[in-house]
């Protein structure tokens, strides 16, 4: 299995109080794709918005957005999405645009319970 993860919309799905610790929320959230990625032999790779910094990741392809702006990480995915690949997001816009490119798609709520499953 191919993951795609649209990394804010993942994050922000959950009212964790990552919006106090934005970095922190990215660092956590890479630590458990590279956990899943390591138990399920999946290839995972992550897009986040903001300014690059250092993320370490064994599994776990990480990329920040090419640009700033409204929809940068979006637009970065929807290149990316191509017929193998499963998008994570629920956002109904990167969504139809993924799966116009052939990608399938999977809502952030339940790729985290996929999370939950192998990673707690």
């Amino acid at each position: 299995m191919r993951w795609l993860v649209d990394g804010m919309n993942v994050i922000g799905s959950r009212p964790t109080g990552w919006w106090r610790d934005r970095h922190g929320a990215m660092r956590e959230l890479v630590e458990r794709l590279d956990v899943y990625a390591e138990g399920t032999g999946d290839e995972v790779a992550v897009v986040l918005d903001g300014a690059p910094f250092d993320l370490a990741a064994e599994r776990v392809a990480v990329a920040f957005a090419s640009r700033r702006g409204r929809d940068a990480a979006d637009d970065d995915i929807a290149a990316r999405a191509e017929l193998g690949v499963t998008v994570v997001t629920s956002d109904r816009e990167l969504a139809r645009r993924s799966a116009e490119h052939g990608a399938d798609v999977v809502g952030a709520g339940e790729f985290l319970r996929r999370l939950d499953d192998v990673t707690t």
